[in-house]
């Protein structure tokens, strides 16, 4: 059995509300409320998020931990926990293969293009490229093409794995989740621009290893 069926078949066969207790519903409403709050209180910080250097780059005020744990926040996310952790029960530790070696290229971003950018002095790649070319059709050929395939293939899949858990843990249909989710997503990042998203990051790193510690503790 694939891990996509076996993942199927969980959320058809065995869905049930494990929220039963008001302790449950306190501290998923006081999560989702200190994520809007951080990025309401970003919002009020002086990062110039109103020009492309403040809301691409927070107005360059981020210390280094908040930056270390949202590039750590930014590669692990509930497709992980939901359908890559589902697919190594069914079919073995072969499929993090893909996970382990991406390691040397984040290296190799940091070490080889990162200062590429920085002496350019460019914040994002259709950024870098219109510069490099010469083009700003190019520029935004790649904004749009990045923007389309980012939805398509990693914000959809995070959407339904988030969907996954709040169909298991509250009963929800898929519509609801997705909407809720982006609307408290869509609240924290517009409001505050990247500094929110790292703030929030920290918060949601705590709660990712808090959580996947307890779950291995309990589940052995």
């Amino acid at each position: 059995m694939s891990g996509d069926t076996c993942l199927n078949y969980t959320v058809e066969h065995n869905t049930y509300n494990l929220f039963k207790k008001p302790l449950d519903w306190i501290v998923l409403l006081v999560y989702f409320i200190g994520l809007i709050a951080i990025g309401l209180w970003t919002s009020r910080r002086k990062t110039n998020h109103g020009t492309t250097e403040g809301y691409f780059l927070a107005g360059r005020t981020v210390p280094w931990w908040a930056i270390g744990t949202s590039l750590f926040a930014s590669n692990i996310g509930s497709e992980h926990f939901i359908g890559l952790a589902g697919t190594g029960a069914a079919s073995g530790v072969a499929v993090a293969a893909y996970e382990l070696h991406a390691v040397w290229i984040v290296l190799l971003l940091g070490w080889l293009f990162a200062p590429i950018y920085l002496k350019a002095g460019v914040f994002t790649m259709p950024q870098y490229l219109g510069l490099r070319f010469q083009s700003q059709r190019l520029r935004a050929f790649v904004s749009i093409y990045t923007l389309v395939s980012y939805v398509l293939t990693k914000v959809s899949v995070d959407l339904y794995a988030g969907d996954v858990f709040m169909k298991e843990a509250l009963g929800w249909d898929i519509y609801p989740s997705t909407i809720t989710l982006l609307i408290i997503t869509g609240i924290y990042t517009i409001a505050g621009g990247l500094a929110a998203v790292i703030y929030t990051e920290v918060l949601q790193s705590a709660v990712m290893i808090i959580g996947s510690l307890v779950l291995m503790v309990l589940s052995t």
